[in-house]
């Protein structure tokens, strides 16, 4: 009876972490010197200044993730890509989102993050002219020289016609790390990849834990009358 009302307690530690991933640091903390796009987390990031440098690169040491795998992708376009990669390797505040994975690479993963309407369609946008093989960009490359190559048998084809919506982008191309939504930034509802002055994201993921917390404490008391029912028949 009193197990369902202790276990998977959330933290409010989860409002302010890191994942364990490949280039995280143990815990957030100042970094005043995050370079350009990585800038927002400066005060409360969970990224090195070294880390936010390479997000701007081609074929960075990070992931040796090659960007221009169907012709060299369009500025506008890898800007957004830029910011995505800042935001998930310093941003402090994806705790509600983060699960468990078993990977070589990374022990825990952000899985459904609610991204900000804009965010989506800006993206997709930018990208909509240029070209790609693949709709997941986490598995399925072929990696025998090094960095990513289109796998063999795909073809180069229009953002378009692999991402037919801003939904469809924002939730395939990292293994729906990214949850599409319709919220725009100003609900408070929603992540934002980009932000200027305070970081906003930190209420969202409060709103987001407390929902969790309240789903969980209804589940624990539902749980926690069914088995006083139960104990209280077997009485009689």
């Amino acid at each position: 009876v009193i197990w369902p009302l202790t276990s998977g307690t959330l933290s409010l530690d989860t409002l302010n972490m890191c994942m364990d991933a490949k280039h995280h640091k143990t815990e957030p903390g100042p970094e005043g010197e995050l370079y350009l796009q990585c800038s927002p987390w400066r005060d409360n990031a969970c990224c090195t200044a070294n880390t936010s440098v390479e997000a701007h690169e081609d074929n960075s040491y990070l992931y040796n993730f090659n960007w221009n795998h169907c012709g060299i992708m369009s500025p506008k376009c890898k800007k957004h890509f830029t910011q995505d990669a800042c935001f998930y390797e310093c941003s402090p505040n994806l705790g509600p989102w983060i699960q468990q994975v078993d990977q070589s690479w990374r022990k825990e993963r952000i899985i459904d993050v609610p991204l900000c309407m804009e965010d989506c369609h800006d993206w997709w946008e930018d990208c909509k002219n240029d070209y790609t093989c693949k709709s997941n960009w986490h598995k399925g490359w072929d990696w025998s020289s090094g960095v990513n190559k289109c796998p063999e048998g795909s073809r180069c084809r229009i953002w378009t016609e692999v991402y037919p919506t801003p939904k469809s982008m924002c939730e395939q191309i990292w293994s729906s790390s990214y949850l599409y939504t319709t919220l725009p930034k100003s609900s408070g509802r929603c992540m934002q990849l980009w932000f200027t002055g305070p970081n906003p994201n930190r209420k969202v993921a409060e709103y987001y834990l407390n929902n969790a917390q309240q789903r969980q404490s209804f589940a624990s008391t539902k749980l926690l009358l069914l088995a006083i029912a139960f104990l209280s028949l077997r009485m009689y």
